[in-house]
C-alpha cells in the first residue's frame, strides 16, 4: 500500500523501550516533502542524508512537538532549506519545552505531584538531557490550519487536529482511499501516552477521547502509524483504546477513596519498576486520568503543604 501511495518510510531507532519512530518522505509536484524528523543523533542524520541525497526537499511537516518527531527538524531544515510546518500550539510548545525556565517549573510541578525530591530532580534532568537531541531549533515558517491539504506522494491529505497526545497533534487523512497517517494518535499495539503536564489544555484525556470520536467518524480503512506497522480498520482499534482507558479510570476510582498523591496513584497504575524516562510518562498519564475524573466531578483535589491530594 505504501508503494501504491508513493510514500517512503524510514524506521529510526530510539534509545527507549519504544525503540523506533517511523518518519516519511514523498515526492510531490514541486519537490519532496518530509513528515517528522526523529531525534537529532548520528544515525538519524545518516539515515536522512542517504534517503534525501539528490532530492529537492521543499517542506518538513512536523505532526507534534515531542522530540522523537520534532528533534531533528531544525538540523534537517538547515541542510535542505525546506519550510517547516507545525500547528501554532505545538510550535510554541516545541520552542519552549526545553528552556531552563520550563525545566525548573517542571521540577516544582513534580513536587506538587508528591514525587520524592531525588526522583523529581532525576526526572527533570532526564528531560534536560534531550536538549542536544532537539538542537538546533527550527524556524517555523507556516502554521498548519485544520482542514489544510497537503500533496504527499500520489495523494492529497487533509490535516485534522487531534489534541490529546499533545495539545497540537495532527493526523493526515486521504478521503478517496480512506488512508490515515495516524501519527501518535492511534497506534496498533500500544496506547498512546496521554499526559497532563501541569500546563496547556487542562483535560487532555477528555480531549483525546473526543479526538478519537472525530477520527472514528472518518471510518479510516488503512492506518499508517508513527510507531509500529500499518494496519487495517481504524475503528476497531479505536474501540480497543477506549476500553483501555475505561478500565484505567475504573481502577483509579476504586483506589482513590481518601487522600492520595499523584505519586501514590501512579504506583498503583504502574507497579513495575520503570526507568526515569518511563516514570515521567507514567506520572503524566496518571495525572491525566485523575484530572479527567476531577473535571467530571467524580473525585476532588486539594492543595496541602505544597502537594496535590485527590479524594472522593
Amino acid at each position: 500500500m505504501l508503494e501504491e501511495l508513493g510514500i517512503e518510510t524510514i524506521r529510526l531507532e530510539l534509545p527507549f523501550r519504544l525503540n523506533h519512530v517511523n518518519v516519511f518522505y514523498a515526492e510531490g509536484e514541486t519537490g519532496w516533502s518530509v513528515i517528522d524528523a526523529g531525534l537529532h543523533k548520528e544515525d538519524t542524520v545518516a539515515a536522512w542524508d542517504s534517503a534525501l541525497k539528490g532530492k529537492d526537499v521543499k517542506n518538513i511537516i512536523i505532526t507534534h512537538y515531542h522530540p522523537d518527531h520534532f528533534g531533528y527538524s531544525g538540523g534537517l531544515q538547515q541542510k535542505t532549506s525546506a519550510k517547516v510546518w507545525m500547528t501554532k500550539t505545538d510550535a510554541e510548545a516545541g520552542l519552549r519545552a526545553w528552556t531552563a525556565e520550563f525545566l525548573d517549573e517542571m521540577y516544582r510541578n513534580y513536587q506538587f505531584a508528591g514525587i520524592p525530591e531525588k526522583q523529581a530532580r532525576e526526572m527533570r534532568d532526564n528531560t534536560a538531557s534531550f536538549v542536544p537531541r532537539i538542537s538546533p531549533l527550527p524556524t517555523i515558517d507556516h502554521y498548519i490550519e485544520e482542514g489544510q491539504t497537503f500533496q504527499f506522494g500520489k495523494e492529497e491529505y487533509e490535516a485534522i487536529f487531534t489534541p490529546g497526545h499533545s495539545d497540537g497533534l495532527i493526523v493526515l487523512f486521504n478521503k478517496s482511499k480512506r488512508v490515515l497517517l495516524g501519527t501518535d494518535h492511534i497506534l496498533p499495539k500500544i496506547t498512546p501516552n496521554i499526559s497532563y503536564w501541569f500546563h496547556g489544555r487542562k483535560d487532555p484525556l477528555h480531549d483525546y477521547l473526543q479526538s478519537l470520536k472525530k477520527i472514528e467518524a472518518l471510518n479510516a480503512e488503512y492506518v499508517i502509524p508513527s510507531h509500529g506497522k500499518p494496519f487495517y480498520d481504524a475503528n476497531t482499534r479505536i474501540q480497543e483504546i477506549r476500553e483501555h482507558h475505561d478500565e484505567r479510570l475504573e481502577k483509579v476510582l476504586t483506589h482513590v477513596k481518601s487522600d492520595q498523591t499523584v505519586f501514590e496513584v501512579c504506583d498503583l497504575l504502574f507497579p513495575k519498576v520503570l526507568t526515569v524516562h518511563e516514570s515521567r510518562f507514567a506520572i503524566g498519564e496518571t495525572l491525566a486520568h485523575l484530572e479527567y475524573l476531577r473535571h467530571k466531578g467524580e473525585i476532588k483535589r486539594k492543595d496541602h503543604q505544597g502537594r496535590w491530594y485527590y479524594y472522593q
